[in-house]
Order: C-alpha cells, then sequence, then structure tokens
C-alpha cells in the first residue's frame, strides 16, 4: 500500500477492504501511513456510493485507525462523523515561527498538529513556509489560522506537513477536527463553515459536537483506472 502510494504520489490515497461491519480504511501519504484523514475518507465514502457497493441511503462505516468512522448522504453534501481533536495553549518550538515568517502568533497543540493563529487573513495567503525546516518540527502537520475575510466562510486555514511528504494540503478534514472546537469556542457557535486556501482550495461545513466533529464537503469522480 505505501508503494501504491508513493506511486500515486497524492496527499492521501486510501484503501479499502470490506469488513464484518462495514469497510476497512487506511490512508497513506507518498512517505507514512496516517492515523486520520477527512478527505480521503469522503472520497471513499463517494466511490461506494457512486458505484454500487452501498445504497446512498445506508451510512458508510470505516474500521479505522481512529476508531469508528462514519458517513451519510444528503443531497450532495457528505458528512463525516470524526473524533474532535481540541487544540490547547502550547509554547511553540523554536523553528516553528521562523519556518513559517512570522514573529508573534498564538500556539496551541492538538493530538496530531500545532495550531498557528494569525491576526490578518493577508499574513495566512502571504505564508511562504521553509518546507525543511517545517519537516523538523515534531508534529504531523502545521495548521495556520485566521477569522475570514470572505463571504460565507467563518474562518481561513491552510495546511503544511512536510514531515510526512506533503508539503501542502490541498484540503484538510482531520485539521478540521482540531479548528472546528477552536473556532466554535471562540466564535460562540457550534455550526460553521471553512473555507482552505491552498492553490486548489477547499470549502468544509463543520459542527462542533463534544467529543466529535461533524465535517461536511462534496466529492467528484475525476478519474477511473486500473492499476497494474
Amino acid at each position: 500500500m505505501q508503494a501504491v502510494a508513493r506511486e500515486m504520489n497524492q496527499a492521501e490515497t486510501a484503501f479499502l477492504r470490506p469488513a464484518e461491519d462495514g469497510f476497512e480504511l487506511r490512508w497513506f501519504t507518498p512517505a507514512v501511513e496516517v492515523d486520520l484523514c477527512g478527505h480521503a475518507t469522503l472520497a471513499s465514502a463517494h466511490f461506494l456510493w457512486q458505484e454500487g457497493h452501498l445504497p446512498p441511503s445506508d451510512m458508510a462505516r470505516f474500521q479505522t485507525r481512529s476508531g469508528l468512522l462514519a458517513a451519510t448522504l444528503k443531497a450532495d453534501w457528505i458528512t463525516l462523523d470524526f473524533p474532535a481533536t481540541p487544540p490547547l495553549s502550547c509554547d511553540p518550538p523554536p523553528p516553528l515561527l521562523d519556518a513559517l515568517g512570522i514573529r508573534e502568533a498564538t500556539v496551541l497543540r492538538s493530538r496530531f498538529d500545532y495550531l498557528v493563529v494569525l491576526p490578518e487573513a493577508a499574513q495566512l495567503r502571504a505564508l511562504r513556509p521553509d518546507m525543511r525546516t517545517l519537516r523538523e518540527i515534531e508534529a504531523r502537520g502545521v495548521i495556520v489560522t485566521t477569522t475570514s475575510d470572505q463571504p460565507g466562510a467563518d474562518f481561513l486555514s491552510r495546511f503544511f506537513a512536510p514531515r510526512v511528504g506533503v508539503p501542502e494540503d490541498p484540503v484538510t478534514g482531520s485539521a478540521h477536527c482540531a479548528l472546528a472546537p477552536y473556532w466554535s469556542a471562540r466564535l460562540g457557535r457550534r455550526t460553521l463553515v471553512g473555507r482552505q486556501l491552498s492553490s486548489r482550495g477547499g470549502t468544509v461545513r463543520v459542527e462542533d459536537a463534544g467529543e466529535r466533529v461533524y465535517l461536511s464537503g462534496k466529492a467528484v469522480t475525476v478519474m477511473k483506472g486500473t492499476l497494474l
């Protein structure tokens, strides 16, 4: 699986196998297997419904390294039931802010990642991180976030994970397991919309439900093929 993921060279490649209660699901970057991935789970659920492996009315159930995960389809939105990973305040590791090219920021730590909060959206867009230095940070990745200056979105983010072979991820569902509780507490609302500002970009609807986070997004099939 790792060799296939390296050949695919996407942020994550998902692998499904029928199991007794649903499907076993594993995720690999080009470099390592990861414990949680949102957009590859969303794509996996989309595939199962689209290709007739599950009726669209059925819940998709996945056995993963992060426990049982579920996905449901309503209209063209897929909602994932994921574990919350609320971030806590921490002292930033010495290279972190330098690697991002910023002097001061609020820094927190979730189960997987550092979360860096910036005061302005312009700073987020202008980030050009030093990937070599970020690779030395002992965490899966670094989430950088700020309040939104775009209509229809409550907060903005970017996600960098060169340590696991993903310089900048297009859209990171699992990062929103930390972003949702952070912004829900800060903005005083359980239901929010996040926009990730990678070059491809993406929108994630989030709902803070205490120990769980509901993440909603859309998926389309862009390619079919045969691996020889």
